[in-house]
């Protein structure tokens, strides 16, 4: 970070209301530098030493693509911040699935060792200047690091005079200060490292971070409030005063901490000996400030004589509001598509778009981090026949009729803004009109299927603040119909009903994923047991939205009811739990008695019980010490810890394999996967023209 001398240490508190530091200066801090370390061959050799040569065979493609990313991580210099993050992130997954192989008894056989410089200064030696450690918890924290580093450059990054800008910058703060909270909680206290990841300095990169996000969150809350001339209520200058205390909190927690310890002082002034001042000035600031906007609400004749200082930041609403309310969609939405329980079998044996897959026999193969996808898709865990029952269970997908989204979404731009504007988001339009054709392609496998409703299902919610579409003279008409009468069907204008019929179709793909398992497999079982709970949260989320549209009576919330009921009685991991004194017939009965659709709830209760039956006797045999499974175990530990915050939907929008990136404030198709698909698209009409 370059050193700055525009700020100076305030000298009195009388000084505090007059002085107005530089609220465009944001902080980030630079990466940890590591030595290049081979790590392919030493732990193949430790997985073919403890496990077998069969085994090593199996996590060689993990192994390879670890070794990859490391390399990368240390030594390419070509690589864009969102691509660094990738690459990071997949660096960290393969990190955690190897970690079990990290034990004790290995630790004086594996010949790795981590070399880890201190960021802040690579020649501060007080406390280690270089940390070398076999430990695998010394990498993971240093990646950890990093990944907070990164995110803390690319919010600094951002143009925060924009509400785009200042929305991904916000959101990249919030994700280095979970980071932090991470290494500061669990990482920091089992570790002797350089200065930079001690407890001390990871709460203060945290406090930091958090103060940067909600500062941000603050000159948002002033922006919002004067475009909608709320800023003169008394309950809006109360939050308004919270806000600015909470901001005065942070700074002055992250001011505190690298004062209390006269090293830590000497290692942030060797730095850039212009922090510790403006973290000073900051927290009085808005401290100040803070006080003013409180004293607001207190009667004119009691109000302090000095006056406010914090304005809104100024922002050119006309160029900028129109992406950042698409881009705003797709982040309150972001529950939608994130389900509680985490569903790795789902994704690691179905989605065409992960990068880690079990193959047939167990075998884990992992795509380089930067390969855009699809990648390659698992079948062996579905089975190749299904029983009557199976068939009879399976709920339908729903039908609609063609649409051309592209032309009604562009047209309504142009109308309502501009030609440019329409211009600047066209490559959302476009993404939103091809999964819509393509959902209903007849060609498609389950995974490929599922995967393209899920990219649809997050370019809807990006669109929807642009709806309804009153003003617009040929706004789409969604026509869907009724999954169990083909012949009823409903059309409408509203994206709540189109969004109620993708969560519907998401869920019934789900189920018909869990019943064409193969359960006398670890994997098959596995899978259906996620299948059945990724059927469960669309079949919840769908019924949510169906709340806010009239539709054909199985998108009701009643019948969603009723579909969840059967399908958490289909849960396999739940049969072991279940009374024997609950028959499944009567287990069916609750899910009957909550509908007011009998002869489709008869039917669909009744077709269920012999499935309950297979999955309930099915036997499976699961092995503790499997290599795959522990691989898998440390893969479901890193998914964990890096959901929510830690990787905000809107940042997605910014890297490599995204399907829409946002370039220069607009909204554009990804030319790299166009070009993937173009050449997949080819590949798929070569293969099906006859041989000649």
């Amino acid at each position: 970070m370059a050193k700055s001398n525009d700020v100076t240490m305030a000298t009195s508190k009388e000084d505090v209301g007059l002085l107005n530091p530089n609220l465009d200066k944001m902080l980030s801090i630079p990466l940890k530098k590591s030595d290049p370390v081979e790590l392919y061959q030493p732990l193949r050799k430790l997985v073919a030493t403890k496990f077998s040569e069969s085994d090593a065979e199996k996590v060689e493609s993990v192994l390879e693509t670890l070794n990859k990313c490391r390399s990368d991580m240390v030594e390419r210099g070509d690589l864009s911040l969102p691509m660094q993050r990738d690459c990071l992130i997949h660096y960290f997954k393969c990190l955690c699935m190897v970690e079990p192989l990290f034990t004790a008894d290995s630790d004086d056989s594996d010949g790795i060792m981590f070399f880890w410089y201190d960021a802040f200064d690579p020649d501060y030696i007080c406390v280690d200047g270089v940390s070398s450690h076999k430990s695998i918890q010394l990498e993971k924290a240093a990646v950890l690091y990093n990944l907070g580093a990164i995110y803390s450059q690319i919010g600094a990054s951002c143009d925060r005079t924009t509400a785009l800008g200042r929305h991904l910058a916000m959101d990249a703060f919030n994700a280095a200060a979970k980071f932090f909270s991470e290494l500061w909680k669990g990482f920091a206290k089992d570790i002797s490292a350089t200065f930079d990841l001690t407890l001390l300095f990871t709460e203060t990169l945290h406090q930091l971070f958090s103060a940067q996000a909600s500062e941000l969150k603050l000159q948002q809350q002033l922006d919002d409030d004067k475009s909608n001339n709320d800023a003169s209520s008394a309950f809006q200058k109360h939050r308004c005063a919270h806000l600015f205390k909470s901001v005065s909190k942070h700074y002055g927690r992250a001011y505190d901490l690298i004062l209390s310890d006269p090293a830590a002082t000497k290692h942030v002034c060797l730095f850039d000996e212009t922090w510790i001042p403006h973290l000073h000035q900051k927290q009085k600031f808005f401290r100040e400030e803070a006080r003013q906007r409180k004293s607001f609400i207190l009667p004119k004749a009691k109000r302090p004589k000095t006056s406010s200082l914090v304005q809104s930041c100024h922002l050119d609403h006309d160029a900028e509001s129109i992406t950042e309310k698409l881009v705003r969609g797709i982040c309150s939405n972001s529950d939608l598509w994130t389900p509680k329980q985490q569903l790795i079998y789902l994704d690691l044996l179905l989605s065409e778009n992960s990068p880690f897959k079990i193959m047939d026999g167990g075998k884990l193969l992992a795509n380089p981090w930067d390969m855009p996808p699809p990648y390659p898709t698992n079948f062996a865990v579905l089975s190749s026949s299904s029983s009557s029952s199976s068939r009879l269970m399976a709920f339908p997908l729903k039908k609609c009729e063609p649409l051309n989204l592209y032309e009604s979404l562009r047209n309504y731009f142009v109308l309502k803004y501009s030609e440019s504007e329409a211009n600047r988001v066209e490559g959302l339009f476009k993404m939103v009109d091809e999964l819509c054709s393509g959902m209903q392609r007849d060609d498609l496998s389950l995974s490929g299927r599922r995967d393209c409703l899920i990219l649809y299902l997050k370019c809807l919610c990006m669109i929807e603040p642009l709806f309804p579409m009153t003003n617009s003279p040929n706004p789409p008409i969604f026509v869907w119909y009724n999954a169990f009468n083909p012949q009823e069907d409903s059309s409408q204008h509203n994206i709540h009903f189109e969004k109620a019929s993708v969560l519907f179709n998401l869920a019934a793909l789900s189920k018909q994923v869990a019943l064409s398992c193969d359960l006398t497999t670890i994997q098959g079982h596995l899978l259906a047991k996620d299948a059945f709970n990724d059927a469960s949260h669309w079949f919840l989320k769908q019924s949510h939205e169906a709340e806010k549209a009239s539709a054909t009576i199985e998108l009701s919330v009643n019948c969603a009811k009723v579909l969840r009921q059967i399908i958490y009685w289909n849960f396999p991991h739940s049969c072991s739990v279940r009374s024997s004194s609950s028959p499944a017939p009567l287990l069916y009965q609750k899910a009957y008695d909550m509908s007011t659709l009998e002869p489709l709830a008869e039917n669909l209760v009744h077709s269920s019980i012999p499935q309950y039956l297979k999955m309930k006797t099915c036997p499976v045999v699961t092995d503790p010490g499997d290599i795959t499974q522990q691989f898998l175990s440390g893969y479901g530990k890193a998914k964990s810890l890096l959901v929510g915050e830690c990787q905000p939907p809107c940042l997605d929008l910014l890297s490599e394999i995204s399907p829409v990136n946002i370039k220069d404030g607009n909204l554009v198709a990804n030319a790299t996967l166009e070009a993937v698909r173009l050449a997949l698209k080819e590949m798929n009409l070569q293969e099906s023209k006859p041989p000649q």
